[in-house]
């Protein structure tokens, strides 16, 4: 079934090389890293054009280097939700049965790629926000989030504004989230290129644009030290939720079991802490989140997380610990 479509759905290599796309980068080691996850992205999209049966699809996207893996599953989360977009019955079936069943410890990388197909289809993009509800309360938000990373990788040099628009004020905060991961391939992880893009976009969404950046830099990489340092400098005000983004990279290579030096590196120089702490972090504020009832709970957790890291960094270096009584000292909600 579908097969078809097969064809007019393949994306070709090249759509993901700096060249193709107009974007600048001064680094050839930097560069061909962030094309590989572009490539990585593709092999896993189309492995899921072809494979039906999720537990070999599943062990086929296993089968990549650990570091790059997440990019293939989010890969996946596009093309299976692109089948479900097409399908006329069983809304979000493939992609539901994929992200509760053999590919659960990438959620967060499989929401962001269903994003990609939302962008993808217009009938889908029109409710976008309806749609998501019907599934994870919480993390469907990280589809508004591939969405706005979708439109500036794709679209970078055209006005966003109109479609931003059509969005409730939620999920813009999660659009601009998107927008700031896509600025770290766009500017070739340039920090100073980065700092001033984030700068030309409204003030309201600043601080949303620095935690894609964190996010985006702790997963991908692509980073020393110094520019990390740089980058944390850079955000100012909105240190906090460069770290929290960092954090989130933390959580989702915690869960997909994938760790990476520059994710513990981007921890360690934005959160003040190691990626355990920042998953465990995540965790705990997660909890929270969820026996709140808040409306938005999404924008909830980012907020109380960035809170919590806010604290945690201030406490005595004697008593920053992964235990529970240390973590939910810090992260108790105001």
């Amino acid at each position: 079934m579908f097969k078809f479509f097969h064809p007019l759905l393949k994306i070709n290599q090249r759509e993901v090389e700096f060249e193709r796309r107009g974007f600048a980068c001064s680094r050839p080691d930097v560069r061909q890293r962030l094309e590989h996850t572009g490539r990585m992205f593709l092999r896993g999209y189309h492995a899921a054009l072809e494979q039906e049966d999720p537990e070999l699809l599943a062990a086929g996207l296993n089968q990549i280097a650990a570091e790059h893996r997440g990019f293939a599953y989010e890969g996946a989360g596009m093309a299976l939700t692109l089948l479900d977009g097409l399908s006329l019955s069983n809304e979000h079936r493939r992609f539901l049965r994929f992200v509760s069943g053999p590919g659960k410890s990438h959620i967060y990388l499989l929401y962001v790629g269903a994003g990609w197909a939302f962008a993808r289809l217009p009938w889908m993009r029109r409710n976008i926000e309806s749609r998501i509800r019907k599934l994870d309360p919480i993390v469907s938000s990280l589809a508004i989030d591939g969405y706005g990373f979708h439109e500036n990788y794709f679209h970078w040099q055209s006005d966003l504004q109109p479609k931003i628009l059509r969005l409730s004020e939620d999920a813009r905060h999660a659009f601009y989230q998107g927008l700031g991961r896509s600025l770290w391939f766009i500017q070739g992880a340039d920090v100073s290129a980065i700092t001033k893009s984030i700068a030309a976009f409204p003030l309201t969404f600043h601080g949303d644009a620095w935690s894609g950046v964190g996010l985006g830099c702790a997963y991908a990489g692509g980073n020393s030290r110094a520019e990390l340092e740089e980058l944390s400098e850079n955000a100012g005000q909105h240190r906090a939720a460069l770290a929290q983004g960092a954090a989130f990279a933390a959580k989702a290579r915690q869960l997909a079991k994938n760790p990476a030096d520059h994710t513990e590196l981007a921890c360690t120089v934005l959160c003040a802490m190691s990626t355990e702490q920042a998953a465990a972090l995540c965790d705990h504020t997660f909890i929270q989140v969820q026996s709140s009832g808040h409306p938005c709970p999404y924008q909830e957790w980012r907020r109380l997380l960035q809170q919590s890291l806010t604290l945690f960094a201030k406490m005595p270096l004697g008593d920053r610990a992964v235990d529970s009584q240390s973590l939910a000292a810090c992260s108790k909600p105001n």
